[in-house]
């Protein structure tokens, strides 16, 4: 593997990580006290994400059984596109919320739609690495 093909790698795993991180800080700081279906869905496909990644890394070496890993992520991601759409229309469709909440929850949403977006091209750059190394 080369150098570059590592960094890239390893920035776009501090990406995915930078952006968990964000989504965290922002519950936090607006003051999120119950957190919806929807995001709650969302997170249990980015850790399901986060594992794929974590099976594909350990396959770098020999890239032996990669290819369904990597489809599983896109895949995953595909799903996630699902979850934020209903969220969103579960969002506005709603008649109980304030517009803070509305701005706050659209943000999260984006956030964890970015993070999961970061997770595919983590596997679209280990794809790449696996053909120039085939």
């Amino acid at each position: 593997m080369e150098q570059e093909d590592i960094l890239l790698l390893a920035h776009s795993l501090d990406e995915v990580v930078d952006f968990a991180e964000e989504v965290a800080d922002k519950i936090e700081l607006y003051g999120i006290a119950t957190i919806t279906d929807s995001a709650k869905e969302f997170g249990e496909c980015l850790a399901k994400a986060g594992m794929e990644l974590a099976k594909a890394l350990d396959m770098l070496e020999d890239f032996h059984g990669l290819d369904p890993v990597l489809k599983e992520v896109h895949r995953l991601e595909n799903e996630g596109d699902a979850i934020t759409r209903v969220a969103l229309q579960k969002l506005f469709a709603g008649n109980h919320q304030t517009p803070a909440d509305l701005i706050k929850w659209k943000d999260l949403y984006a956030l964890l739609e970015s993070t999961m977006d970061e997770c595919e091209s983590v596997a679209e750059i280990m794809e790449t690495i696996s053909i120039k190394n085939a």
